[in-house]
């Protein structure tokens, strides 16, 4: 599974708990290990965490990503 094959989406929506939300759309042609893999890169790297799976009739999955946004106070 080549990175282009999966449709990523990065929305932010302004909630309470303040969180930035990624949608990584599957192909059904991924294994396990190939989606397991990207997850964790994403985890190790862009420091994203698991919120939610679904898996489509046919196979194809859609997992949501989310991280905590960082506020800076202004310095001026």
């Amino acid at each position: 599974m080549n990175r282009n094959d999966t449709q990523r989406r990065t929305e932010r929506r302004a909630t309470a708990s303040h969180f930035e939300f990624r949608v990584v759309d599957v192909p059904r042609g991924a294994s396990r290990s190939e989606v397991r893999q990207l997850l964790t890169e994403q985890a190790e790297y862009g420091r994203w965490e698991l919120a939610r799976t679904r898996i489509y009739i046919g196979g194809a999955r859609k997992v949501w990503l989310r991280r905590r946004t960082m506020r800076v106070p202004s310095t001026l």
